[in-house]
């Protein structure tokens, strides 16, 4: 009879043991909170947060001293955005981390001196027009546009990078220089441009994705 007893609990056991168990080599270490604008556990030679917090803190304080951005009678309306800005590094980033930042940061600063086009939700946008003007959606409360807000300038930009690898001792360095520049989108001008540029060298490097 006992032993019909322990045989379920030793059963039990056995399978509890099997929802621990460990695959070789994991050190079982613990997820932790860092500050995205603080060097990291895990910091490589590539963009890390803390350089795209860097980056975008120093481009939207520039921004924001402009007089052809924040100086004008009316606020100019600004797509920022990444489909013009070009990633030609060795470094893979997501280049929606930079300028989601940039756009989010400097809307906060402006603070109504500059309006942001969602140039990326134009299909949304034209749906919801058409349902209103054939009656299947009644008007907003702020009544309708003759069409869709169009942009007095753009950002555009380019990531690009030199590699260097010192054979005897495994090191490695990366030189990035992320250059931003807001361009006129009737003249092609250049109202704005700036540049942030690191070097970072290390022995090992991490996996970006």
């Amino acid at each position: 009879m006992i032993r019909y007893i322990f045989l379920p609990l030793a059963a039990l056991l056995l399978l509890s043991g099997c929802g621990v168990s460990r695959q070789a080599g994991d050190t079982g270490h613990a997820v932790v909170y860092e500050d995205p604008g603080g060097a990291g556990e895990l910091a490589g030679i590539g963009i890390d947060s803390s350089d795209i917090v860097a980056m975008t803190d120093k481009m939207v304080a520039d921004m924001l001293r402009n007089p052809l951005l924040v100086g004008r009678n009316r606020a100019p309306r600004v797509i920022v955005d990444s489909e013009y800005f070009k990633n030609r590094s060795s470094t893979r980033i997501d280049k929606d981390l930079i300028t989601d930042q940039l756009r989010v940061e400097l809307n906060r600063a402006a603070n109504g001196r500059i309006i942001f086009i969602a140039r990326e939700y134009g299909e949304m946008v034209e749906k919801e027009r058409d349902m209103k003007r054939s009656g299947e959606l009644t008007k907003g409360s702020v009544g309708m546009a003759k069409a869709q807000a169009g942009a007095d300038f753009r950002l555009v930009g380019r990531i690009t990078s030199q590699d260097e690898l010192r054979a005897t001792s495994g090191l490695k360095s990366r030189y990035h220089q992320i250059v931003f520049e807001m361009v006129d989108l009737e003249t092609a001008g250049i109202i704005w441009n700036n540049s942030y540029a690191f070097k970072k060298t290390g022995q090992d490097d991490v996996v970006y994705r």
